[in-house]
């Protein structure tokens, strides 16, 4: 699946000469921690952020007044504080290598580019609910398994048959290798059925080892 299948489309965004006050705002309004900035082309110039926001503010032991405080921060804008250095991606990038780049830079959103025009934000929430998405974990009336396998060809093709012959419906499979030279590997499978514990105790007489078991709830 690609960023753009997933990203947020509605942006909100803030000018580089927006003044302070404005894009903190925006940004307690819409519940935004990250807001990209654009110019008049809807082309991305930076970014601006709580960081930034916390950065600028007083400090609790200045000597100076209130109307002195709002007075200065009031002539601050966003293209002061903003950071100029993005790290963006595609809408064609494959959604774990967002994920990727925002787990290995440590960011909380990636800025969309399409031809130089902003189209979009994915955020860590957007990776996470995909992730979950492929879980299964918003399913209902499905068991949950984790399966040990023998790591090779066809060992995960025939638990899934298995489980279609027993008479249960896959509904996600995960099987992820963290090791190639490993001799085991773990499927993790939701299925639907009728009567999962006779497909759960199908697999057993099979020979599988059942290394958890989460039946659908009646």
């Amino acid at each position: 699946m690609y960023v753009e299948q997933i990203m947020t489309r509605a942006v909100d965004t803030v000018t580089a000469d927006m003044k302070l006050s404005h894009a903190a705002q925006v940004m307690r309004e819409k519940g935004r921690r990250y807001l990209p900035v654009v110019d008049d082309q809807n082309h991305l110039v930076g970014l601006f952020s709580q960081k930034e926001l916390d950065r600028a503010e007083p400090s609790a032991i200045t000597t100076l007044s209130v109307g002195e405080v709002n007075y200065l921060t009031s002539k601050i804008t966003v293209g002061e504080l903003m950071v100029r250095e993005v790290i963006t991606c595609a809408p064609d990038a494959l959604v774990e290598e967002a994920g990727q780049l925002i787990r290995d830079k440590r960011i909380g959103n990636l800025p969309v580019i399409d031809n130089g025009e902003l189209v979009g934000v994915v955020s860590e929430t957007d990776i996470l609910d995909f992730f979950l998405d492929i879980m299964g974990c918003g399913l209902d009336n499905t068991t949950r398994i984790a399966v040990s396998l023998p790591n090779k060809a066809r060992a995960l093709g025939g638990l899934l048959h298995k489980i279609n012959d027993a008479g249960g419906y896959i509904a996600t499979v995960v099987s992820p290798v963290s090791q190639m030279g490993s001799p085991k590997r773990v499927a993790i499978v939701r299925y639907a059925a009728d009567n999962p514990q006779d497909v759960d105790e199908k697999l057993r007489q099979d020979g599988y080892t059942l290394l958890s078991e989460k039946l659908a709830q009646p």
